[in-house]
C-alpha cells in the first residue's frame, strides 16, 4: 500500500476522529488538557506505528503535562481504538506536540497590531 493512497488517507481520517473521541471523552487523566485536539495523524502503510500530531490550548507546562498523560495512557488508548476502528493491526501511538495553532494565533496578533499602529499612524498625520 502507498503512503498516500485512498486507503491510508481514509485510515488516518478515520483514527484521528477515533483518538479525538477517546482523548476527549474517555481518558479522565487530570494531566490532560480538556483543550486538546487531534491536528492531523500519519498511520504507516504497514499499519504497525502511528504519528498523532496533537494541539494544546495553554502554557508550556500544560503542554507537556498532557503529553506526559498521553504518553502514560498510551495502553488505554490503544485498546480504545483497537475497538473502534477495525484495522488488521493497532498502531502504536506516538504523540507530537504540535505547536502550529498556537504559531497562526501569535502571527494573528502580531498582524493586528501592525495594522492598528499603522491606522493610528495615519490618524496622527492627518491622512
Amino acid at each position: 500500500m502507498r503512503k498516500n493512497s485512498v486507503k491510508n488517507i481514509r485510515i488516518n481520517g478515520e483514527v484521528q476522529r477515533s483518538l479525538a473521541e477517546i482523548i476527549r471523552s474517555g481518558i479522565k487523566d487530570p494531566r490532560i488538557n480538556p483543550m486538546t485536539s487531534v491536528v492531523a495523524v500519519e498511520v504507516a502503510p504497514d499499519l504497525k506505528t502511528c504519528k498523532a500530531w496533537i494541539s494544546v490550548l495553554g502554557d508550556e507546562s500544560s503542554q507537556q503535562a498532557t503529553l506526559e498523560g498521553l504518553k502514560s495512557a498510551e495502553g488505554y488508548i490503544r485498546n480504545q481504538l483497537a475497538k473502534t476502528v477495525n484495522l488488521r493491526n493497532t498502531p502504536e501511538i506516538r504523540f507530537i506536540l504540535d505547536q502550529s495553532i498556537a504559531y497562526g494565533v501569535s502571527m494573528s496578533k502580531k498582524i493586528d497590531e501592525v495594522n492598528r499602529a499603522d491606522e493610528q499612524r495615519r490618524i496622527e498625520n492627518g491622512q
